[in-house]
């Protein structure tokens, strides 16, 4: 995790001089064999220290309200328990294909290594207790990213499941080395924090303003976990970059839908009414300033011990992907790990 929450920060710096570049995500959907759910091809792509990503998935997406009222964002490819998303490398000095990468792990590293950024530049360096809102893989990166740039001695977690908060708490504790104590409510998870994450798939928000304490610092991974209300407690908002691009919008292309920044719908008009309505995303334009203006000095981050901070975790998802992506191949090809496909499978002798 420390590594990765190098080469991303490396890499965001190098947006400022025009040494790394990336084009935000974008989404295009179409119906699916689900009444009650939409296909979703996204990707996004960036390029750094000479290597070009373009990451792309391929979802079954629902959105499910449980018994609890409880409404998120679920997806699968195939069926459900399997996903195929896939990051693939090029050489941007001579256009070499590099890899075929399965994005799931690298998914979790960047969001949460983004988390870490924010979490050095913005909280408290006391920094002792985290509230976690989330028990998947999301949370169980910014436990570790976290953790990685501050003496974090206690993390509260809390999810709606109590068997899957009282694994992450025995699984995270033994690699962090830390106290993790699973707890009932949200509410028992933010007293207190010094940090507050919300790693969920949540299409409301997670949090209430309440909750939110002087000194806290804030991040998410979903565009819908924190509302106005809590945005308003906040002092001083950074966000890490660009997240979405800004296109001519009609009836099938649409910022907000579901939780895309824009995206492209077929379909007819009563199959696209199975998708969320586009909505706002609150914590994209929460704060105008992002991470160049932040460590340039252009924008103020925190000065007080009682301000609150919010990193908004969300854009250079393409870079991410790059920096990231460069980082695996090259501990791959240290360690000898993968498999080696010839270079000339992917070359042809006819013009396209």
């Amino acid at each position: 995790m420390s590594e990765t929450i190098e080469v991303l920060e490396q890499a965001f710096r190098d947006l400022e001089d025009g040494s790394a570049m990336h084009r935000p995500r974008l989404d295009f959907y179409a119906p699916c064999e689900r009444e009650d759910g939409y296909w979703r091809w996204g990707t996004m792509e960036g390029v750094w220290n000479g290597i070009f990503a373009i990451r792309m998935k391929s979802d079954v997406m629902t959105w499910p309200v449980d018994d609890a009222g409880n409404w998120t964002a679920d997806k699968y490819c195939v069926e459900p328990g399997t996903w195929c998303g896939l990051v693939m490398l090029f050489s941007a000095r001579n256009g070499e294909p590099l890899a075929f990468i399965n994005d799931g792990v690298i998914q979790h590293m960047r969001v949460g290594a983004g988390a870490g950024i924010g979490a050095r530049h913005l909280s408290r360096e006391d920094s002792r207790i985290v509230g976690m809102i989330g028990s998947g893989g999301m949370a169980r990166t910014y436990a570790m990213a976290i953790k990685a740039v501050r003496d974090i001695e206690l993390i509260r977690v809390f999810s709606p499941t109590r068997a899957n908060r009282e694994a992450f708490a025995r699984e995270m504790a033994g690699k962090l080395d830390i106290e993790i104590l699973p707890v009932d409510t949200p509410e028992e998870a933010a007293a207190g924090a010094d940090i507050l994450a919300s790693a969920t798939d949540s299409m409301t928000p997670t949090i209430e303003p309440s909750w939110v304490e002087p000194g806290m610092h804030l991040t998410n991974v979903g565009p819908f976990e924190f509302s106005e209300a809590v945005l308003d407690r906040v002092d001083v908002a950074i966000r890490q970059g660009t997240g979405g691009l800004k296109l001519a919008e009609s009836e099938n292309a649409r910022a907000g839908v579901a939780s895309s920044p824009m995206a492209f719908i077929a379909g007819t008009p009563e199959e696209r009414r199975r998708l969320p309505a586009s909505r706002p995303h609150p914590g994209r334009d929460a704060g105008s300033a992002d991470f160049n203006d932040l460590v340039s000095g252009r924008a103020r981050g925190r000065e007080t011990q009682e301000q609150v901070t919010f990193y908004y975790n969300m854009g250079n998802q393409g870079l991410q992907f790059a920096a990231v992506g460069g980082l695996v191949l090259e501990k791959a090809r240290s360690a000898g790990a993968g498999r080696n496909l010839p270079t000339d499978w992917f070359l042809q002798d006819v013009r396209d």
